[in-house]
């Protein structure tokens, strides 16, 4: 049995996470799916709860060809003590897939198998510039699964955004 573990904010979920998943699938029996920086939300950085993530991710992962568990995982504000602060949160995991140099390191550290998978079209697919697109009003559903769509919509997700973003 191969579990692999992959975190990130997903603010929002978007294609290139998608593309990631679906190929941890293809070498993994099972995956964890870390939530990062879960307690955050309604600020122009991380406008999305952890609860309508959870949604954003199973919602696009129906049909994926191995389970998944998604997970909360808040921030304890401590690297010295992040990697035992996920494994206290999360299933056993055997490999750990990220491209993001700090986790990439701390789970080094700790002698964990640690693989970094190619991001897809990273320039457009990345959380920045997808809500960089919905504040300025520009298109941005290409960029996410349907589902994510589907998620933002029924949360007003643009427009609390737009109006966290605004000034007073």
């Amino acid at each position: 049995m191969n579990r692999g573990f992959y975190i990130g904010r997903f603010q929002p979920y978007h294609n290139g996470h998608q593309s990631v998943l679906e190929r941890i699938a293809c070498f993994s029996d099972e995956i964890v799916i870390g939530i990062g920086s879960a307690q955050l939300s309604h600020t122009v950085a991380n406008p999305f709860t952890a609860g309508e993530r959870v949604l954003m991710l199973t919602r696009s992962l129906e049909g994926l060809r191995c389970p998944f568990y998604v997970i909360p995982i808040e921030d304890i504000q401590r690297n010295a003590l992040w990697v035992a602060h996920v494994q206290s949160m999360t299933p056993p995991f055997d490999t750990i897939y990220s491209s993001n140099p700090l986790v990439m390191q701390l789970f080094s550290e700790e002698g964990m198998d640690v693989q970094s998978p190619d991001m897809y079209e990273r320039q457009t697919h990345s959380g920045t510039e997808i809500r960089r697109r919905m504040l300025d009003g520009e298109p941005w559903e290409h960029l996410v699964p349907p589902a994510v769509v589907d998620v933002v919509r029924e949360i007003r997700g643009v427009e609390r955004l737009q109006r966290i973003a605004g000034s007073d």
